[in-house]
């Protein structure tokens, strides 16, 4: 029997989880990590935290299922994409704080930049907005405010990373600095075309080459963990972006078909099969995998609040002790009572781009309690969600006639329903909602022959629940014209 090993590096949490060669989990672990938010619109993590905790879960996970090192066929890896590590060579110590993709301080100077006329260019290379929430600017900021760290990386002492290369260096003991096109594609600074670094975006973002990963296929054994790291060497044999893995997780392995993470954020990909699709409506067009046959391209739509919101009703408001309440609490009233949310707490992503909007509540009034806002949170996530599929219908993207959800929100069926009578298609749910574990697995699997090819795959996806639509049409218009109404009063509010 062969087993694969997935981590599952997120945002709030590091997750490990085994696989057999049927997908059946054999044993998995999690470990929440410190959010840091220093200042307003930044965002933190510390990455020798996130490291530890991928290594506990790692092992905690091996030993649930019974196993040894030595019974790991390979590893896949899944990151939380766009969040920026800067690490000395010689030592492995990150030289700061990772800058999360959440992260807005590089505001400014995209502003800038786009001001200098750069926006075209760089979404005709990258297929990505000029926006804080990619890498670039992130590691420029880095570069520009940790003492003597533009200096040291001219001389080749540091490296940058996503997680994806931050977790492998340190997993092969510094042995290993690579990423593959999937993460590549997320850091402002890849020609997705070229699949290749950009030479000209390095030298704008005044970007050393030295820093930068080698770029591996997302499929296929690319190096082996040092043996101290587990007790013996384990091939690793998948990368991938979080929202890419969950793709393949979701076994979207034709051109049309996509899926919705309800995540901390949401994220909206939809395959388009093996070239790439320029957005008009402000989506991106993205990498999805590399390697066992043509690179894959996606159509994609980032929300940057979707469970998360969840996690401030609870952890800021108080109004639920843990997230699962929330579906409770919003089930307890039949509509939101006129609240309406519109969570811009870190600005707003596709298809607006406005990292200056902010959140805000409307419609409150004295009859207003907790569980209106708690049902208006849930129609804020679907509400985003339906922006990002009006954008890909107009873009020209296959209709829609179902979305293949995941993430751990994807178990609230209020949300979901909700989520299908505003998109006004079929809401698929399967069984293993945690397809970027998953995603990480098969990516692995395949690069060590575990699964001979993506058929394969497909036959194990099982359904667990469609939710049918059940909204009126004049009523899905009036929501859609509220929700546009709130948004013009929010992105008025944040450029004024």
């Amino acid at each position: 029997m062969a087993f694969v090993l997935a981590l599952d590096q997120g945002t709030t949490s590091s997750r490990a989880m085994v696989f057999d060669a049927g997908g059946k989990v054999c044993g998995r672990a999690q470990r929440e990590f410190a959010q840091h938010f220093p200042q307003p619109g930044w965002v933190e993590h510390d990455p020798h935290e996130i490291l530890q905790t991928q290594l506990d879960c790692a092992r905690s996970a091996i030993a649930a299922a019974g196993l040894v090192a030595g019974d790991i066929a390979a590893i896949g890896i899944a990151n939380q994409r766009e969040t920026t590590v800067l690490w000395e060579r010689a030592s492995g110590r990150a030289v700061a704080p990772a800058i999360v993709w959440q992260d807005r301080r590089t505001a400014g100077q995209c502003e800038a930049l786009r001001a200098r006329g750069w926006s075209d260019e760089v979404r005709a290379v990258t297929g990505l907005e000029l926006d804080p929430y990619f890498s670039a600017t992130k590691l420029s900021w880095l570069l520009d405010h940790v003492p003597q760290a533009r200096a040291r990386a001219e001389r080749g002492e540091l490296a940058f990373g996503t997680i994806d290369s931050w977790l492998v260096w340190h997993l092969t003991g510094g042995r290993l600095h690579v990423t593959d096109p999937g993460n590549a594609a997320r850091t402002l600074l890849f020609d997705i075309h070229a699949r290749a670094w950009s030479t000209d975006l390095l030298e704008r973002f005044d970007i050393p080459s030295g820093l930068m990963p080698r770029v591996v296929d997302s499929i296929g054994v690319c190096g082996e963990t040092d043996p101290d790291v587990f007790g013996a060497a384990i091939p690793i044999a998948g990368i991938g972006g979080d929202q890419q893995a969950a793709t393949f997780g979701q076994c979207c392995f034709t051109p049309g078909m996509a899926k919705n993470t309800y995540g901390t954020g949401c994220f909206l990909l939809m395959n388009t099969g093996t070239e790439p699709v320029a957005s008009t409506h402000r989506l991106l067009t993205t990498i999805g995998w590399t390697g066992a046959g043509p690179t894959v391209y996606a159509l994609e739509g980032s929300v940057f609040m979707g469970g998360a919101i969840v996690q401030w009703l609870r952890d800021a408001l108080g109004l639920i002790p843990e997230s699962f309440a929330i579906e409770a609490l919003a089930a307890s009233v039949p509509d939101s009572g006129g609240v309406l949310m519109v969570p811009a707490f870190t600005g707003l992503g596709a298809p607006y781009w406005d990292p200056n909007a902010r959140g805000t509540l409307f419609g409150l009034s004295r009859g207003t309690g907790a569980a209106h806002i708690a049902r208006a949170a849930l129609e804020a996530i679907a509400l985003q969600t339906l922006d990002l599929v009006d954008a890909m219908q107009l873009d020209g993207a296959s209709p829609l006639h179902e979305l293949r959800v995941d993430g751990g929100a994807a178990a609230n069926n209020l949300l979901m329903q909700l989520q299908a009578d505003l998109l006004g298609v079929p809401v698929v749910r399967p069984r293993m909602l945690e397809t970027t574990t998953l995603g990480a697995a098969y990516l692995a699997g395949l690069g060590v022959g575990v699964w001979p090819d993506t058929a394969a795959l497909s036959s194990q996806w099982e359904v667990d629940r469609v939710f049918e639509p059940t909204l009126g049409e004049d009523q899905r218009l009036s929501r859609r014209a509220t929700w546009a109404r709130a948004l013009a009063c929010v992105r008025d509010w944040g450029n004024a």
